[in-house]
Order: structure tokens, then sequence, then C-alpha cells
């Protein structure tokens, strides 16, 4: 039997798609099957006919964002295409919008979809999809949202204190955005929802549009078919930049370990940087030394 590649993204470092390529190159008898959770690189695991649309970044700027046509007739839109903080150099949640999201739903929806699904994840915007509100008035199709994260939208563990920081806002800006989010009278009816933290508040505001917030990991996972290909496996191996409290709060890897200890599958889970879990197997920590890396604990693993 082959082992199984199941990488997520080591964000600004390796794609999925590399990183899954590189442990193949070390397992020799393996298949690539790169993972997501809503998050950057999703609609590159989810794959479909790349369109481009020319939208703005999170502060008003030009930029040509991609989205993914799928053969079932779904659109595909990921938030960090469009407003992520791969986009900006500068960061200030308070400035930022949600408005270049829009126009990429927007430019999907033009395409005549039979259904649209939204990843969210990685954005730069704390703006409770304000900015995204304003762009698209309805959704004519059924809507899905692939969230990253299950936060709600408010409180200790919502978009604003949870994320913000990550966002480039201090203790005074985190206690503004929360004030702002709380303002937004439409997304009050959506604010528990698991998700509605999601990007700085789209979970909540996609859900105000009538979608429908679903774990990203887990829809990821069944759109590849994991668990069929799985079962089959003698091992499957995971990871992603940095392991954390997080990669078992909504992230890919995550969802890996838990389903391959629900089939009985041996599963290696492995870390760029140093983690908190312990079963873990630690890369270099050198991103320039990423790939050899992996390529190292792939032959490892043989």
């Amino acid at each position: 039997m082959s082992a199984l590649a199941c990488p997520a993204s080591l964000k600004g470092v390796l794609s999925a798609a590399d990183a899954a390529a590189a442990l193949v190159e070390g397992l020799g008898a393996a298949v690539a099957l790169p993972v997501a959770d809503g998050g950057e690189g999703t609609g590159d695991v989810l794959g479909g006919e790349v369109r481009v649309a020319r939208v703005s970044d999170p502060f008003g700027r030009p930029v040509d964002a991609r989205w993914w046509l799928r053969d079932d007739g779904t659109a595909v839109v990921e938030s960090a295409e469009a407003i992520g903080l791969a986009r900006v150099e500068e960061l200030d949640p308070l400035r930022s919008s949600s408005a270049g999201l829009g126009e990429l739903i927007v430019a999907a929806l033009a395409a005549g979809p039979t259904s649209l699904l939204v990843c969210l994840g990685g954005s730069a915007t704390v703006d409770g999809g304000a900015g995204m509100l304003s762009v698209v008035g309805s959704v004519p199709v059924p809507l899905r949202v692939a969230c990253d994260v299950r936060n709600p939208l408010l409180g200790p563990r919502g978009a604003a204190r949870v994320f913000g920081p990550q966002k480039g806002a201090g203790s005074a800006q985190v206690e503004e955005l929360e004030r702002r989010l709380a303002a937004i009278d439409e997304l009050a009816p959506y604010s528990d929802l698991p998700g509605a933290g999601a990007a700085g508040g789209l979970g909540a505001a996609l859900a105000s549009l009538g979608g429908e917030l679903l774990p990203g990991a887990e829809l990821v996972l069944d759109a590849i078919g994991f668990d069929e290909r799985a079962r089959s496996a003698r091992l499957v191996v995971t990871g992603e930049g940095r392991v954390d409290e997080t990669t078992f709060e909504g992230k890919a890897p995550g969802a890996v370990v838990r389903r391959c200890e629900r089939l009985g599958v041996p599963c290696v889970l492995f870390s760029g940087q140093a983690a908190d879990y312990p079963d873990v197997r630690l890369l270099s920590g050198e991103p320039a030394y990423a790939r050899e890396d992996l390529v190292a604990l792939g032959l490892s693993l043989r």
C-alpha cells in the first residue's frame, strides 16, 4: 500500500501542493493529496477551472484574484485571494475593507454557477464583512461557507480579540473593532454561530446572506475523498507551518489526525516550527530548507 502525503500549506513558505510533492519525493511509494481548511490555498486543493477577476485589495488598490469553477458547477471563491494578509505589506484593520471579496463574489456569480462556496481564512480585515455586504446585495444560488475557525463574532473568543492582534491591532484598536462589530445590527442574529468570527467577521456577514457556515477542513476532506483514499494507505503524513492548539480547533492537519484515528490508519504529524503538541515531528524551522526537510522526513518514513 502507498503512503498518503496530506500537508496543509506552510504559509509564506510552501503551498500545500509543493509540500505534498516534497513528501512524495522522500516517501517514494506515495500519493500526494494536499489539504486545506478554508484559508489560503483552499481553491487550489479543491481544483477546477481557474478564472481571474480584477478586484480591490484590503486598501482599495486593484489586484488580480483567482476563483475556481468546478465540474459540478460550483464557483469557489477564496477570501485570501482578494483581501488576504499576503496581499498587503502594511496592517491596519481599522481601515482595511472586505469589499474586494464582494467584488470577487459578484464576478463569480456573473458566470452563472449552480452554487457558491466561499472559503474564509487569512484575511487582513476585521470589518464584519461590511465592505463585502456593500457590494453583494444577495446570492441567488445555494451558498456554503468554509470556515477555517469556529470562533463566534464577539467576546473573548471573537474576531476582534482573538484575531485582531494578528492583523496589526493594538489593545485600544481591538476594543474599537469589537465595538464596531457589535454595532452592525444585521450580524446580531448570527453572532454566536460557530465560524461567525472567521475572517474578521465575514462568517456572520455571509450567514446574513443565507450562507451555511461549515467547518472548512471537514468540507475539503470530504470533497477530495480523503476517507476512501486513507483506508487503503499504509501511512498518512500531514502537518503545517506551526502546530499549536488551533491545529485541533478547525485546521486541516488536526482534522486529518482525527480521521486517521477513527479509520485506524497510522498518521505522522509534522510542524515547521516548535510545537505545543507532543507527538509531532519537527522540521528545522528554517524556511529556506522547508522543502529539503520534508523530503528528509519522507525518507525517514519509508
